[in-house]
């Protein structure tokens, strides 16, 4: 059973941080690119970061480059987004799903946790 489990949502202020975590479960996680996307309500979900099996390739969308960084420890089947100088601009759930590296901005396959809010308001 593949199992997505993200955390560390929350509200902080404008210009604030947060690190979310991605915990996977029931399929081979090292062998596997994983990425971030985002909704905010009315909105598409988007593209925010991805990150290859290997961690030697990332991809970030414009709006997030130079404020996010992902990483991932395989040893703890686990992907994590730093997210620093947050904007309101930011806010939606943000999920967790695999991708690839020469389609970072969509998941690869439709299993999705039940994702982590996040609300950048002062």
């Amino acid at each position: 059973q593949v199992q997505l489990v993200e955390s560390g949502g929350g509200l902080v202020q404008p210009g604030g941080s947060l690190r979310l975590s991605c915990t996977a479960s029931g399929f081979t996680f090292h062998n596997y690119a994983i990425g971030w996307f985002r909704q905010a309500p009315g909105k598409e979900r988007e593209g925010v970061s991805c990150i290859s099996s290997n961690n030697g390739f990332t991809y970030y969308g414009d709006s997030v480059k130079g404020r996010f960084t992902i990483s991932r420890d395989n040893a703890k089947n686990t992907v994590y987004l730093q997210m620093d100088s947050l904007k309101p601009e930011d806010t939606a759930v943000y999920y967790c799903a695999t991708c690839r590296v020469y389609q970072p901005k969509r998941a690869a396959y439709d299993y999705w946790g039940q994702g982590t809010q996040v609300t950048v308001s002062s």
